[in-house]
């Protein structure tokens, strides 16, 4: 890639015709961004491996959200709020921010900035005035980063609150093969058990072939789907894990690739997977997919975010991904990397 610069292109594309900017990073890492929903969709690694999952049955027809990627979600994630499933922000068309705000810790060359402002519909479910900036970036190193500024601009004095997340699609090999470390003895709030708040039992979070267990309440599970003894989960699961660490880790065995997940302000991490019987309900979802995807995101959900009149916030969420022989307790990605040039 020597003597390439990093570029920012827009175009359309050409499956859906929706407008969309391609990022390449010099050293060969990409990725893509839509328009619609301000949605990452796509990022390549600089080997050429994707690491997003986006669902072949996906519809990027508005107002349907796109299936996969990075999904922004506000102003609430999921049905915590009384406005439709994660919010509206992720089928808005945004566009693109001609005046980004200086962003703390961003001094990527391959970025791009996106805004989105409230409509005319937005105001009829969710009476305020807002600006939602979003900036995308590739670092030399490949990591995908997304920052998010979130000001009150409400004429009116009143102040508002919302929740917010980065929705992250993850690509696996098999969900069988993956385990999420970093959420150990943490409490959650399980979405399939009406938010019942629960705690982690296992040292890491892994998922498994739908088994029979009888006697799993021998075992001390604070949740019946959870089994103690095993630490695995047999089936899907929806869980928002509450003051997470800043550094959280996906690991795919068979793949030999860790995700590394940063985060800055955004104190909850969400967990989510349909499995087999609600993926064969899904429509934008194939039955099988459910096996070769993952989410983990970065989230601000238990305790919602309150700006008055003229206030901002800002999140921030930094993916790596890495050999699978790091783990959440081991060396940093760049060392990791170092280590393979050795």
């Amino acid at each position: 890639m020597a003597g390439k610069a990093s570029s920012v292109e827009r175009v359309k594309d050409r499956a859906t015709g929706l407008d969309k900017f391609v990022l390449r990073e010099a050293r060969g890492s990409s990725a893509e961004v839509f328009l619609y929903g301000g949605q990452v969709t796509s990022w390549y690694n600089t080997y050429g491996e994707q690491q997003l999952f986006v669902s072949k049955k996906a519809s990027f027809k508005p107002p349907k959200a796109i299936r996969g990627g990075i999904q922004i979600c506000f102003p609430q994630l999921g049905n915590h709020g009384v406005l439709e499933q994660h919010g509206f922000a992720r089928n808005r068309l945004w566009s693109v921010d001609e005046n980004p705000p200086p962003f703390q810790d961003t001094t990527y060359d391959c970025h791009i900035d996106l805004i989105l402002k409230q409509s005319g519909d937005d105001l009829k479910i969710w009476p305020h005035s807002y600006e939602l900036h979003l900036q995308v970036a590739l670092s030399p190193r490949g990591d995908l980063i997304l920052t998010s500024r979130i000001k009150n601009s409400n004429a009116d004095g009143k102040p508002f609150q919302f929740s917010f997340a980065y929705h992250t699609y993850f690509s696996v090999s098999d969900i069988s093969e993956v385990r999420v470390e970093g959420l150990d003895t943490l409490d959650y709030l399980d979405n399939l058990q009406s938010k019942k708040r629960c705690t982690e039992q296992g040292d890491a979070v892994v998922f498994e072939s739908e088994v029979s267990f009888p006697y799993a309440s021998q075992f001390g599970s604070h949740c019946g789907e959870s089994l103690i003894l095993l630490k695995c989960l047999s089936m899907k699961v929806d869980r928002v894990y509450l003051s997470a660490p800043p550094k959280i880790v996906t690991i795919d065995h068979e793949k030999k690739r860790t995700f590394v997940l940063r985060k800055k302000e955004l104190p909850d991490v969400v967990v989510w997977n349909p499995w087999d019987k609600k993926a064969k309900a899904m429509p934008d979802l194939g039955s099988e997919e459910y096996t070769c995807m993952l989410c983990v995101g970065a989230a601000c959900i238990e305790k919602a975010i309150t700006l008055r009149p003229g206030e901002e916030w800002q999140g921030r969420q930094e993916i790596s991904s890495v050999p699978s022989s790091y783990s959440s307790g081991m060396l940093d990605p760049e060392q990791i990397r170092q280590m393979q040039h050795i």
